[in-house]
This record gives C-alpha cells, sequence and structure tokens, in this order.
C-alpha cells in the first residue's frame, strides 16, 4: 500500500514539475506588409523611370534572374538577359511610353511575395500605318523578396482593354 502511495505521489510531483517548466514563447511574427508595399511602390516608380530613359538593361535589372515577362503577342520570356532582348525593341520605338496607376498592391503576411495590379497606357508606333498608336489596359506584377531584403519582379504580365 505504502509503495502505491509513493507511486501516487511521485507522479503527482512529476506532473506538477512538467505544469511549471517554462519553455520559451514563439518569436512573435513581425507585420512587414506595409513597409513591403512601400517599398514595391518606390521600386516600382524607379522602375518606370527605365522606360522613360529607353534602358533596356536597366529595365531587365528590375527582374528577379529567373523572372518571367508574360506580354501580349508573344511566348513567355524567362530570364534577365532573355527579358533585356525583348525590351530593347520595344525601346528603341521613338514613340515608346508607359504609364501606369496602381489601383491595388498586396503583401503577403509571410513578407515574401507582394503584387500589384492596376491600369497602364502605352503608346507606340504602329507597324502598319508607321503612326504613334496608343493601348490601355491593365496589368499585374508579382515582386519575390530576394536574399538581400531586397525586391525583384518574379512574373509581369499585362493585357489591352481593347476588342480583340
Amino acid at each position: 500500500m505504502m509503495r502505491n502511495k509513493s507511486l501516487i505521489v511521485c507522479l503527482g510531483l512529476a506532473a506538477i514539475a512538467a505544469g511549471c517548466s517554462s519553455t520559451p514563447a514563439p518569436n512573435p511574427v513581425v507585420d512587414t506588409r506595409a513597409a513591403d508595399v512601400q517599398a514595391v511602390k518606390d521600386l516600382e516608380a524607379a522602375w518606370i523611370k527605365t522606360i522613360e530613359a529607353k534602358d533596356a538593361d536597366k529595365f531587365a535589372s528590375y527582374f528577379a534572374e529567373d523572372g518571367s515577362a508574360l506580354y501580349p503577342g508573344a511566348a513567355t520570356v524567362t530570364g534577365r538577359a532573355a527579358i533585356k532582348a525583348a525590351m530593347t525593341q520595344y525601346l528603341a520605338d521613338p514613340n515608346a511610353s508607359w504609364t501606369s496607376q496602381d489601383t491595388q498592391t498586396v503583401a503577403s503576411k509571410g513578407g515574401d511575395l507582394v503584387y500589384s495590379q492596376g491600369t497602364y497606357s502605352m503608346t507606340m508606333t504602329n507597324p502598319k500605318t508607321k503612326k504613334p498608336m496608343t493601348d490601355k489596359g491593365k496589368f499585374l506584377t508579382v515582386y519575390g523578396k530576394q536574399a538581400d531584403g531586397g525586391w525583384k519582379v518574379v512574373a509581369d504580365t499585362f493585357n489591352s482593354d481593347s476588342p480583340m
């Protein structure tokens, strides 16, 4: 009988000790979404200036090394070098211009992705008439946080509001 009481007392003490043990609380996740959105908006403003400067090399530098451009009337272009080559022709057009307006920019809770969407107006030379033509539509760009904490485009696409 004494043996059972000792066992019960030992188990009770073990339960109390386990309940009193302190395990460190997990680190709280810091919400960086507002800062991430602002960083991407700042990046986009600088990126648009590379179009105004007609700098295809700098334009492509905003993409992740394996980023993709999914532009209308063309196959998907992946990688900075291929994106630079694709943009060189567009930016060589004397009428080339691009303006855009974000309508929504959203950062992930995990802090690794941001997307922006909005509207654009693009002007270029019509290959048939050789006159400037303007297209309006919408865009979607996805940014990924890089190892250095900066942001790069992982996917960029746009499409026209004009009927096909």
